[in-house]
């Protein structure tokens, strides 16, 4: 075993807490969602009941599971506005790259999601979450024009970018 490195001293900066997002949503599957995942778990059990019991509860448990692990993982999605940057899934994209917010009530959304839609967009949408914003991006390096993101909570969202963006307090 080698010895370990001392770490450095913490500075000022490193030592602060991290600061609390100013909008945080994850964007969860329905209900109905998960009640098709466990009737999913279902069939698997079904399917297996031919060859006994041991192995109908084996197909009910890894069907559900996978089921499950499927709704989970899409639900997971998150729209955060945190430390100067709006991160939505994968993305990370500094407020100061960022134009106009538009909130988009449900028909607007359903346009921007169909035949207004641009292929270069980043696009974070969710088919059962009908209000969504559409952001600007204004940093010319980056060729996607606009970023558009399902959310419950638009007017909170809008909020907290332009809150962000102007370096308002809490």
């Amino acid at each position: 075993m080698q010895p370990s490195v001392p770490s450095p001293a913490p500075s000022p900066e490193s030592s602060a807490a991290p600061a609390a997002p100013r909008f945080d949503e994850r964007l969860t599957a329905p209900g109905s969602w998960w009640a098709i995942a466990g009737l999913l778990g279902l069939s698997g059990g079904l399917i297996m009941f031919p060859f006994g019991t041991v192995p109908m509860l084996g197909g009910l448990i890894v069907a559900a599971v996978l089921a499950g692990a499927a709704v989970s993982s899409y639900g997971s999605a998150r729209v955060r506005v945190v430390a100067g940057s709006l991160v939505a899934g994968d993305a990370r994209i500094p407020v100061s790259a960022l134009g106009a917010v538009e909130v988009l009530d449900a028909e607007e959304a359903r346009a921007w999601r169909t035949h207004k839609a641009d292929p270069r967009a980043f696009m974070l949408m969710r088919s059962y979450v009908p209000r969504a914003v559409r952001i600007e991006v204004t940093d010319p390096a980056d060729p996607t024009p606009y970023v558009y993101l399902s959310t419950r909570e638009p007017e909170a969202l809008e909020a907290a970018v332009e809150a962000v963006r102007t370096g308002a307090e809490d």
